[in-house]
């Protein structure tokens, strides 16, 4: 409650005492007048003013708190605590999973049999070609386009001339390379990749035998590695399947697309 007192002096020739109040509705708002004579003819008015509601103001430190809502101190450091845990754990999270990958890899790596290596034969457009002209390619399915090479290898050396093999490559895809040599590099180049074969040494062309031999065809990758044999039972939506899977693997591993 608030109280403004203002005094007035005046002179009166009455000394009477005479009271009377005031009332106002208006914003809440009551007057009291109570004049008093003095007998020494000095009137003295006091004018009291007094509120029936008190004002509500809101402290500048209140507004700012407000402002600020629960942003203290405590909060923003529990906040930078928070966000420095998640980025150690994600980061943990990474390694690990990087190190599971290499893991996984490696398991892949264990076992694998020791498949291919250096050879050089002849292709069907009489062309020397060897083991480094498949390197950064894939001999596999033509679906890939350029990013793979399908190449056959004779094991009838006596009798698949380069023109006989020209004319054998012909009935397939155009990009079917064929290959052929003499007796002794064909069957290093099968021992190598470990294929069977069995023809006389020194048969000739117009000789009658028979040729027994394995039927795989070795998917490798672009290093030159060894990743799955086919065999002739292979469905073409298992050996696809295997071929997309090969090439997500190589480019996850490589961060390069094939």
């Amino acid at each position: 409650m608030v109280g403004i007192v203002s005094s007035v002096l005046a002179t009166s020739r009455r000394a009477a005492p005479v009271q009377f109040s005031l009332t106002s509705r208006a914003n809440g708002v009551h007057f009291r007048y109570s004049p008093h004579f003095s007998l020494s003819r000095t009137r003295q008015i006091l004018l009291v003013r007094e509120y029936s509601q008190p004002s509500h103001q809101t402290p500048s430190g209140e507004r700012d708190k407000a402002a600020v809502g629960v942003f203290t101190p405590k909060a923003a450091a529990i906040f930078i605590a928070t966000g420095v845990a998640l980025f150690l754990y994600f980061r943990n999270e990474k390694v690990k999973l990087q190190e599971q990958r290499e893991k996984e890899r490696e398991d892949a790596e264990v076992g694998r049999p020791h498949v291919g290596g250096p050879f050089s034969l002849m292709t069907h457009e009489n062309k020397p070609f060897t083991e480094k002209d498949l390197l950064g390619k894939r001999p596999a399915d033509k679906q890939y386009g350029p990013i793979v090479q399908p190449i056959f290898i004779s094991v009838d050396p006596a009798r698949d001339s380069i023109a006989q093999v020209a004319r054998y490559v012909s009935e397939f895809h155009p990009r079917l390379i064929g290959l052929t040599g003499d007796y002794g590099t064909v069957k290093a180049t099968c021992k190598a990749y470990r294929v069977y074969f069995s023809t006389p040494p020194d048969a000739k062309a117009d000789d009658d035998y028979l040729v027994d031999h394995s039927i795989f065809f070795y998917f490798m990758d672009p290093n030159g590695g060894f990743v799955d044999a086919f065999g002739k039972a292979s469905a073409v939506e298992d050996v696809v399947a295997r071929v997309q899977k090969e090439i997500g693997v190589w480019e996850e591993k490589t961060g390069r697309k094939v």
